[in-house]
């Protein structure tokens, strides 16, 4: 098979590590990458670690060449893929959004959330979730992916396990979780500049963060019942990265919760559950699709600790997205994936 790809949105972090992860791909090659900003621009020039390796140019998003793809990535801000996904969808093209438009099932919430109106509800009912190991079959079937943010991937893998089996309070949840500054974006921003970042450790979005709903509905429907949920982001002073810390209440501390997540796991290539005692470390998983995970139990609070850590830019963005592509044109899912986290 000889799947042609189209990457509209191509000259940020995500749509480069597309790039980059599927230059490896047996049945998958780029085709096009579009950037209204880089016109006629080789990727090269502003990728240079694509030299030798990308002769593509970015072109303009209305090129003809995308209808001529198999399948169509946005990595673009919210917005722009709720617009234009069924133009593609209607010609037979496969979409896998890994933006935020088709995430939130609920119209008036995401509008809420993104502060502009959803114009696609028709779309949102039909996009799904694009988290294989939680929705492997649908996404098979699927013409529209909503790729999951970087955060509720880590929390939701962590979780998983707890909920669907019964085994915590659903109503005391707390996830504190860590990001690196790629998980901002290529664009310019202050708060990123070095002398801003570097040595420095801050919270933001306490009061709301936009991964919440998103977080929060996925919960839900893997408890099948409300759950309570507190959910703070932080940034730390490294490039890429997410370190989750879940805080939740046991409902009977002698159970064996780590047998839980191992079977939970077990036939799962990219989620790994680590032996008892030791913890994930964000630079195991640096560049890889991998998400690695361990408990701990702390009996005189009757708290059981998740810690769960993936990279933003490929579990939590890219390698995800290529992840679903797999399943939805019946490929090995793993192809293209199996790259080890780097050390140091």
């Amino acid at each position: 098979m000889n799947i042609k790809v189209g990457i509209i949105g191509g000259s940020g972090y995500t749509g480069i590590e597309l790039l980059r992860i599927l230059h490896l791909h047996k049945s998958a090659k780029v085709a096009v990458i579009t950037s209204r900003a880089l016109e006629g621009k080789k990727v090269s020039e502003i990728f240079p670690s694509m030299s030798g390796i990308s002769d593509l140019e970015y072109s303009l998003p209305d090129d003809k060449a995308l209808y001529e793809c198999n399948i169509i990535f946005f990595a673009t801000p919210h917005g722009v893929a709720m617009n234009s996904a069924n133009s593609f969808i209607n010609k037979g093209i496969k979409v896998v959004d890994l933006g935020a438009d088709f995430r939130i099932n609920d119209a008036d919430l995401w509008s809420e959330w993104y502060n502009m109106e959803h114009t696609q509800s028709s779309l949102l009912k039909e996009a799904v979730y694009g988290q294989p190991e939680i929705r492997r079959n649908l996404i098979k079937e699927a013409r529209l992916i909503a790729n999951p943010g970087c955060y509720p991937t880590a929390v939701l893998l962590a979780l998983k396990p707890l909920l669907e089996n019964n085994l915590i309070d659903p109503s005391n949840i707390i996830a504190d979780c860590k990001s690196g500054a790629s998980g901002a974006g290529r664009i310019a921003n202050q708060k990123m500049l070095l002398s801003e970042a570097s040595e420095n450790f801050r919270a933001y979005g306490v009061s709301g963060h936009r991964h919440f709903p998103e977080i929060k509905q996925e919960l839900e429907l893997i408890a099948k019942g409300p759950i309570g949920l507190t959910f703070v982001p932080h940034l730390i002073p490294m490039i890429r990265g997410i370190e989750a810390t879940i805080y939740v209440d046991l409902l009977d501390s002698n159970v064996d919760i780590q047998s839980y997540f191992e079977n939970a796991y077990k036939n799962e290539e990219f989620v790994k559950i680590l032996p008892k005692g030791a913890y994930p470390e964000t630079r195991s998983v640096k560049s890889s699709n991998y998400c690695q995970i361990s408990i701990e139990y702390i009996e005189h609070s009757n708290k059981l600790v998740i810690m769960s850590v993936i990279d933003n830019l490929v579990k939590g963005a890219a390698g995800q997205a290529i992840q679903n592509m797999n399943l939805m044109f019946g490929l090995n899912e793993q192809e293209g994936l199996k790259q080890v986290g780097l050390l140091p």
